[in-house]
């Protein structure tokens, strides 16, 4: 049944909506792409960087590769929960205490689970390391919350670890030792560094999206055109 002009225009109308904002959708998802490739350029930049000294004040430098000193507190440490290319174990969580009285919360690196006993203890005296620095991750893994009471840890949480007597919102991921180093565990460096950029597919989505309502435009008026 032919449509009424009245109906019509209000097809024609939604669909010029619909066009407009599925439009508006494309150029946002474009707009993220490009915002999206400057940030993956800019933190490839860093890692492969020269590492610096530690910001006296955290801003805009996650994955900014750095040096610190400092002595490990060994009885601090915790284990959070991790999987890795290495297999399933944890993270090796041991706060850095530094000249100045701070305390960096540093990620030694990966150790199997049978293995825990073998990380309770390290280098003894000052150390120098090298790292990147990550973001606090509040509150727990996928579908589990940290235990702090229980000593249970699902995710690098600075602030529910440290009690607040850390460097604030921050860690270290420190470097892989030197080939040959000893010991072999924990095992560093393995900072998975991947950023999902899916914006060219959202973007092409909307713009077809867009397309298939100017067809739908075109239908309606060439069916308005057949009964003038």
């Amino acid at each position: 049944m032919a449509l009424g002009n009245r109906k019509r225009g209000a097809a024609l109308a939604l669909l010029a909506l619909l066009f407009f904002g599925f439009c508006a959708l494309g150029v946002w998802q474009v707009e993220r792409r490009a915002w999206k490739l400057a940030l993956i350029d800019r933190v490839e930049a860093r890692v492969h960087a020269a590492p610096v000294e530690l910001p006296s004040a955290f801003g805009d430098d996650e994955y900014l590769h750095v040096r610190v000193s400092g002595r490990y507190r060994y009885e601090a440490q915790v284990f959070t929960q991790a999987v890795t290319k290495e297999g399933s174990g944890y993270w090796v969580m041991t706060p850095l205490l530094r000249a100045d009285g701070s305390q960096l919360l540093v990620n030694r690196g990966f150790v199997p689970a049978e293995s825990r006993e073998a990380v309770r203890t390290g280098p003894d005296g000052e150390v120098q390391l090298t790292g990147l620095l990550r973001l606090s991750e509040p509150g727990g893994g996928f579908l589990r919350k940290n235990e702090p009471a229980a000593g249970r840890w699902f995710s690098r949480d600075v602030e529910a670890i440290g009690g607040g007597k850390f460097l604030p919102g921050r860690f270290l991921d420190a470097d892989a030792a030197p080939a040959g180093t000893l010991p072999a565990l924990p095992i560093g460096g393995l900072t998975v560094i991947s950023f999902h950029n899916s914006h060219l597919v959202y973007a092409l989505t909307w713009f077809g999206l867009a397309l298939m309502c100017v067809g739908a435009g075109w239908l309606v008026l060439r069916q308005q055109s057949a009964h003038a």
